[in-house]
């Protein structure tokens, strides 16, 4: 069946709709999968950088590489270096395309990762916690990064799910340990209580994704069965995770918006998965029918939870249909055929 039988109106036509050069030019390579060199792709990618959120954003960096202030990065929320590559990513900015985004990604590596792999949020190891070290992996590889510091930074990545050599958080001599924020094994959080963290493991696991099969390391593979098993011991659409400070999961898993930062919703987690090559999985059943079903008579998805004026790009207005979002929703419906 073709993928496209699930929307329910015009929504590739309205994706490659001029207005919008960047959803264009995402649509055009990850929804159409024109080739790198197909015309009209090359003229979409061409305009997306040249124009339009990845111009803007890039136009904010300061010559040295960062935005806002030098360092490591991570605050002002959501201005700051940190915020600003993780969503320069999802728009689909690339290096080759753009040389300031290699100096970007190096400026990063350099004040912001520990020599034990770890990116923090303090440049001290003990900043570390898997939200931040997934958003930043994901980026970096999505932008086209090839520092070979990303290998140790992926290996501590998968040794912090699993505990392999990883030290208890009070054994303060040892050279490999937890910290207050990444507590534990198995996607353990501070921020949660010390209990396993859903939006954590999400952004580990959609990290892991994408790198490609032959860099995995025997425990970047048992990473990834810990974080599958994590992710579908509930069913996806109820998001009942451990929730640390709260009854109830957080409502947030079912507002699909953009970018998307340390705030996870169900489009993430299924997204994640499917890369990881899981789509025919029953387990995700009710997750898929419930993202089909958000979509409105014309097959476009609404913004329901939004950055507006927090950060360097609106990407629209609440409660109404986004081009964005609905790029993310066909993305996952689109790749359920390929998983």
């Amino acid at each position: 069946m073709d993928w496209q039988q699930q929307l329910k109106g015009d929504t590739i036509l309205w994706l490659l709709g001029e207005d919008s050069p960047g959803v264009r030019y995402l649509a055009l390579r990850d929804l159409l999968d024109r080739p790198a060199n197909d015309g009209e792709l090359t003229t979409a990618r061409e305009q997306a950088h040249r124009e339009g959120p990845i111009a803007l954003i890039l136009k904010e960096m300061a010559s040295d590489g960062y935005w806002v202030n030098p360092g490591h990065g991570y605050l002002p929320k959501y201005y700051s270096t940190v915020w600003s590559l993780i969503m320069l990513a999802q728009l689909g900015a690339r290096i080759e395309l753009d040389q300031r985004l290699e100096k970007a990604c190096r400026y990063l590596c350099d004040q912001s990762l520990t020599s034990n792999g770890q990116f923090s949020t303090t440049k001290t190891a003990s900043g570390t916690v898997d939200c931040l070290q997934g958003n930043l992996l994901a980026a970096l590889l999505d932008l086209g990064s090839s520092d070979p510091r990303l290998d140790q930074a992926f290996e501590w990545m998968a040794r912090s799910v699993t505990g392999d050599g990883v030290a208890p958080m009070e054994e303060k001599a040892a050279p490999l340990r937890y910290y207050a924020g990444k507590c534990g094994p198995g996607f353990k959080c501070g921020a949660n209580n010390k209990l396993p963290c859903a939006w954590g493991a999400v952004k580990v696991m959609l990290a892991f994704s994408k790198l490609p099969v032959e860099k995995r390391t025997r425990f970047i593979d048992q990473a990834i069965a810990t974080g599958i098993d994590f992710l579908l011991g509930v069913d996806p659409l109820s998001s009942a995770y451990p929730s640390g400070w709260n009854d109830q999961p957080s409502g947030n898993w079912w507002k699909f918006g953009f970018p998307v930062f340390y705030v996870t919703d169900l489009l993430q987690n299924v997204e994640a998965l499917l890369r990881l090559g899981l789509g025919s999985d029953p387990r995700l059943k009710n997750a898929l029918d419930y993202i089909r079903n958000k979509q409105d008579a014309e097959g476009k998805w609404l913004m329901e939870y939004s950055y507006s004026g927090k950060t360097w790009v609106d990407f629209g207005p609440k409660k109404e249909a986004n081009k964005w979002v609905t790029f993310r929703a066909a993305w996952v419906l689109k790749n359920l055929g390929s998983s």
